[in-house]
């Protein structure tokens, strides 16, 4: 059995201002379905988002984020575990901080809790604790922190479900005819040093921060799969089926 952590950005869990209720529930359907054979931690972005479903304040403004976080962690988490429950399936909130994983006393602390909850067939849940973690809502992002879940919490691979369906070898906004890199062994430099270009207005990242939680992540001996989060076809034929159609996975494992 694999332990697979599972990120999911707010570009894919939000839409026109709210919880896009349809494409969680069909994450949820593929999580469990993940989860018959695996051990599954989901990062999930959108707590920003969902506070903004019942308090409409300036989101440009640090503390209104930090307010917007604190009214949404409990939105989003209710609506997770109502869908959840539909598999019978019980979920758990683990808050962590950046500062968290620069301290092997808290690292521990975390990976015996979230091994506690595996053990009990719980789903952790995993998010930054957006209402005073002020470097996660300036510079950060969760694909960092699911990279440092993956390392940390021994997972085997690291899955982002995003709007970016995969690593091109040009922008495909600006090529069209872009080729899908399926494969993904090296990143070069200059691509990490890009500026991150978030497509939605809740996000913080972008593909460069992507890259970066992949290189993190190569250089610890892990894998990660980059794939659509609005169409689940691609990571269900390569998670549950083992068949590489679409999206790209970053990998030193021979293939």
């Amino acid at each position: 059995m694999s332990r697979v952590v599972v990120k999911v950005g707010s570009a894919v869990l939000t839409e026109n201002g709210t919880i896009a209720l349809e494409r969680m529930q069909a994450l949820v359907d593929f999580l469990a379905e993940l989860k018959e054979m695996n051990e599954v931690i989901l990062v999930s972005s959108g707590a920003v988002a969902a506070g903004y479903t019942q308090l409409q304040l300036d989101r440009t403004v640090l503390e209104n984020k930090q307010a917007l976080a604190s009214i949404g962690q409990p939105v989003l988490m209710d609506k997770y575990a109502k869908k959840f429950a539909k598999h019978t399936i019980l979920t758990a909130q683990v808050l962590v901080t950046a500062a968290n994983f620069s301290k092997k006393d808290d690292i521990q602390r975390i990976k015996n809790t979230v091994d506690t909850l595996l053990k009990n067939c719980v789903i952790p849940i995993v998010n930054e604790n957006d209402a005073t973690a002020t470097e996660e809502l300036v510079l950060g992002d969760n694909d960092q922190l699911s990279a440092y879940i993956t390392n940390h919490m021994n997972a085997d691979i690291l899955v982002i479900l995003s709007d970016i369906d995969a690593y091109y070898e040009s922008d495909p906004r600006v090529n069209p005819h872009a080729k899908i890199l399926k494969v993904v062994e090296t990143i070069p430099e200059s691509e990490l040093e890009k500026i991150a270009t978030p497509n939605n207005f809740f996000a913080t990242g972008g593909i460069v921060t992507k890259l970066k939680a992949a290189s993190y992540l190569l250089a610890c001996g892990k894998s990660m799969f980059l794939s659509s989060g609005f169409n689940l076809k691609d990571v269900k034929s390569f998670m549950i089926e083992q068949k590489h159609l679409g999206g790209t996975l970053f990998t030193k494992e021979s293939i």
